[in-house]
């Protein structure tokens, strides 16, 4: 056989290899993402007060949510309402259980230390029901 018959070979083989080793791996990375959530449509979280502690300068968010059942509320504290591309944003969850239809239910979020000179952007950035939550 000539050299160029071998080189052809050699090129498939370690195509093959690549394929039989780097296919399964790639499935099972694609097949383990987050399984998907079962959407609560008659949730409703919201922010109604940011505002900073004086004595320890911690940010707080009084949360608001109506709905039925217990509900874990992922709050976000920023310093602009859109940040940039690549911007770490603080985040503090909340829990907040037996919340009945027709009856807004409050808990407060406290975020981090907040510098001196900057006003906060607190927001809802998740609200799941606490069952979901259960393995």
């Amino acid at each position: 056989m000539s050299a160029l018959k071998w080189q052809g070979w050699l090129v498939g083989l370690v195509t093959l290899a690549g394929l039989l080793v780097f296919a399964p791996l790639g499935l099972y990375v694609w097949a383990s993402g987050e399984p998907p959530r079962e959407v609560v449509e008659d949730v409703r979280a919201r922010v109604t007060g940011c505002r900073i502690d004086p004595a320890s300068r911690r940010v707080a968010a009084t949360v608001e949510v109506t709905g039925q059942g217990s509900y874990v509320v992922t709050v976000e504290f920023r310093d602009r309402e859109h940040p940039g591309p690549g911007a770490r944003v603080a985040q503090a969850l909340v829990k907040i259980p037996g919340v009945t239809p027709g009856t807004p239910e409050h808990a407060e979020a406290v975020g981090p230390v907040w510098p001196a000179a900057t006003t906060p952007w607190c927001g809802v950035a998740d609200a799941v029901e606490s069952a979901q939550l259960e393995p």
